[in-house]
């Protein structure tokens, strides 16, 4: 016998009180923390602001088989944004949309005063790792974790979905009114992509830090938006890509 990670569709819908609720998105996700993962991509997307929304439940218009995969995010405004043509797989943040020049969101280059030291950043995989319960259990699923620049676990969150992940980490900061995060630290397993930079700056983090490579534009995209970008975070060292001055 062997327990194997979750992975389920699941629909994002969105729009405001009292409206027909619009078909946003459909991503494949490991199920948990739902309403974290809607309002976390609708506001990395770029289509909702910090303060935009009112309510997250359960759709209660589809069978009861598929109500728990079905998300309804209600806005104090119209989702904003062009046209799209959402599907998300659970490797690929940007799979599906209708145009590559609405892949990278307009945002507001970071800016922050925060400084971390290296041996903060070396220590952080082995603290991401102990907090993945799901990962133990399993094997198979990415996680997205925030620190204090101390290095202490302020969240984490697990998924099949690397970026489902960061989106869950986010969005739970959304709907606490925690953002921006100019004073964290975001750590992820695996690669550094350039979704996952983007959604970062989206957030106003100013360091990512990951356990294995970014890509070139992960990079390119880290030095035009001020992010601290950190690659290959091993017991032995690190790799800083990308504005060096925030580690000490």
């Amino acid at each position: 016998m062997d327990r194997l990670a979750g992975e389920e569709p699941m629909e994002i819908r969105a729009g405001p009180l009292g409206q027909p609720a619009s078909r946003v998105a459909v991503t494949m996700r490991t199920p948990g923390r739902d309403f974290e993962l809607a309002a976390g991509f609708l506001f990395t997307e770029g289509l909702i602001g910090t303060a935009d929304v009112v309510k997250v439940s359960y759709c209660d218009e589809v069978d009861t088989e598929q109500a728990y995969n079905v998300v309804t995010v209600r806005c104090r405004r119209p989702v904003a944004g062009p046209e799209r043509n959402f599907y998300t797989t659970s490797s690929c943040g940007v799979c599906g949309k209708a145009a590559l020049d609405q892949i990278e969101v307009s945002c507001a280059r970071v800016t922050s005063e925060l400084r971390v030291a290296g041996d903060v950043i070396s220590a952080l995989p082995e603290r991401l790792r102990h907090a993945q319960k799901l990962f133990e259990q399993t094997g198979g699923l990415h996680a997205a974790g925030l620190f204090t620049a101390e290095g202490k676990v302020v969240t984490v969150r697990e998924d099949v979905g690397r970026h489902n992940a960061v989106d869950k980490v986010i969005g739970q900061m959304l709907l606490a009114g925690a953002l921006p995060l100019s004073d964290r630290v975001l750590m992820v397993s695996g690669r550094a992509s350039f979704e996952i930079i983007q959604k970062a700056a989206m957030a106003g983090l100013p360091v990512v830090a990951a356990v294995s490579a970014p890509s070139s534009l992960a990079v390119d995209a880290a030095d035009r938006l001020g992010i601290t970008l950190i690659g290959f975070v091993r017991d032995t060292g690190l790799n800083i890509y990308t504005h060096p001055d925030r580690v000490t």
